[in-house]
């Protein structure tokens, strides 16, 4: 039986220590390569061609996102599982959109790990657990419209509708409208918490 191919991809030494420890362990796994930065994990991808990549979000020279979308359009039977501690659920959706086959938290425990690795490396994808719960109470940022944009800037700056309006060049019930729509796709109660989420999810500058 061939052995599902790794690539380690994490800027801490020591857990790619650790993670090459945890396959080594594992008959049908076999670590070929490891990068410490995001570039690193293009070139060694497309160097090796593994089976697997297991991706760290948070990198230097290139992110995690970033590199699997590369190595996602020059590799794409390379399976990739990203990895992280602290990513936001927007990172996490937007490397999923990039490509990645798996997600899981650096806490999740070992067999969780060895389970994503497997099942990806077979074609299907996996999310852990605890990346769902996270994706669930913090779902992603919703696209919005260029208008709705801008409705959203003036809302945080705590314009009222009347106000918006006039900045826009456009009727208050069009504003209204544009408000209520947001409330919506935001998940937000009202104007102060769409505001406060807008802020957290980096969809306007503060």
């Amino acid at each position: 039986m061939s052995k599902i191919s790794i690539l380690v991809a994490d800027d801490h030494k020591i857990v790619r220590m650790g993670l090459k420890s945890l396959f080594a362990a594992e008959k049908d796994l076999a670590v070929v390569g490891e990068a410490d930065d995001g570039a690193a994990a293009v070139r060694q991808a497309l160097a090796l061609a593994p089976d697997v990549i297991v991706m760290d979000l948070v990198m230097p020279k290139k992110d995690g996102v970033a590199a699997t979308a590369e190595i996602h359009a020059r590799l794409p039977e390379t399976k990739i599982v990203v990895l992280t501690s602290y990513s936001t659920s927007d990172t996490i959706a937007a490397a999923l959109a990039a490509g990645a086959a798996g997600a899981v938290m650096k806490s999740a425990d070992d067999g969780t790990l060895l389970t994503a690795v497997r099942t990806v490396a077979a074609g299907q994808t996996f999310i852990s657990p605890e990346v769902k719960g996270l994706l669930a109470f913090d779902p992603p940022a919703p696209a919005l419209s260029p208008r709705q944009q801008e409705v959203l800037v003036s809302l945080v700056k705590g314009f009222n509708n009347t106000e918006i309006a006039a900045q826009l060049g456009i009727s208050r019930t069009v504003v209204k409208e544009h408000v209520e729509s947001l409330l919506v796709k935001l998940g937000a109660a009202n104007r102060t918490e769409a505001a406060a989420i807008a802020l957290r999810k980096h969809l306007v500058d503060a």
